[in-house]
């Protein structure tokens, strides 16, 4: 079974990630910062604040899943604000991550919720932003056996990634979400665009569920492409526990899709 996490960028380089959506062959695909349309608009909108602008597509997640038409797929909103079109109108839009499963797959168990704020739907707000998580239970009928995975973006703050109170709040948030839905001896993949460095505290926490990093594992030192200028390369993690049986493990640098590098783990249960 493939699975495969990204930082989508918000579509920003698109006919690439275009192209390898369905190239990749996940069975199961999470990406974070995905948007999605409430209102008619156009394919692409402007994000603005005092610290970035960045140009995304404006229904990422209707993108995708047409691209990937018989995958069942999954989007948990974390805020929804207003963008802007090339004239500067203001459009409807929500923010947040989404999941896409193979049809081969039967998904027997779903939770996703907040482990930072809650819902916001009147504006992005300021820093840290609310942050969501899902989790998913899935079968392959075929084999009788089955997967936990989790996937969130974890808090952004401008001052970097290092540990704060709000980041181990975050971490558990996430280790209680965990503790509550998953069963003992159950086989579990956590990954995402956590925003931390890898000596933070989050891990030993995620370690009382036996979560090991594959990033540190596998002695991967950046998980950015070009497109992104910062000397910090680390940001996206991958972690399982030991009923997970790792096959393959990479962060690619190439083709870039997004200013970060794709997760790409093939696994056995």
């Amino acid at each position: 079974m493939r699975f495969v996490s990204l930082n989508a960028w918000g579509g920003q380089v698109w006919p690439a990630l275009a192209q390898w959506v369905p190239a990749v062959g996940a069975d199961i695909l999470c990406l974070q910062e995905v948007t999605r349309a409430p209102v008619p608009s156009p394919d692409w909108l402007r994000y603005v604040d005092p610290n970035r602008a960045l140009d995304q597509r404006a229904d990422l997640f209707a993108d995708i899943s047409a691209l990937l038409p018989q995958h069942q797929s999954y989007f948990a909103p974390a805020t929804r604000g207003v963008l802007h079109d090339k004239t500067g109108q203001p459009v409807a839009s929500e923010h947040g991550q989404a999941v896409w499963v193979a049809p081969h797959l039967a998904v027997t168990g779903l939770w996703q919720g907040f482990i930072h704020d809650q819902f916001r739907p009147d504006g992005w707000g300021p820093e840290p932003v609310s942050r969501v998580m899902q989790i998913m239970r899935l079968c392959d009928p075929a084999e009788g056996s089955q997967v936990v995975f989790a996937h969130f973006h974890g808090m952004r703050d401008p001052s970097g990634k290092g540990d704060t109170p709000a980041r181990r709040a975050q971490a558990e948030a996430v280790l209680g979400a965990l503790r509550a839905f998953i069963e003992p001896g159950e086989a579990l993949i956590l990954a995402g665009d956590f925003n931390l460095l890898p000596e933070s505290e989050t891990f030993p926490l995620l370690a009382e569920l036996g979560l090991r990093d594959l990033i540190t594992a596998f002695g991967i030192t950046d998980t950015r492409t070009s497109l992104y200028t910062k000397p910090q390369r680390y940001a996206d993690y991958a972690l399982v526990t030991d009923e997970v049986e790792v096959l393959s493990f990479d962060a690619p640098a190439e083709p870039e899709v997004s200013d970060h590098r794709p997760l790409i783990l093939d696994f056995e249960i």
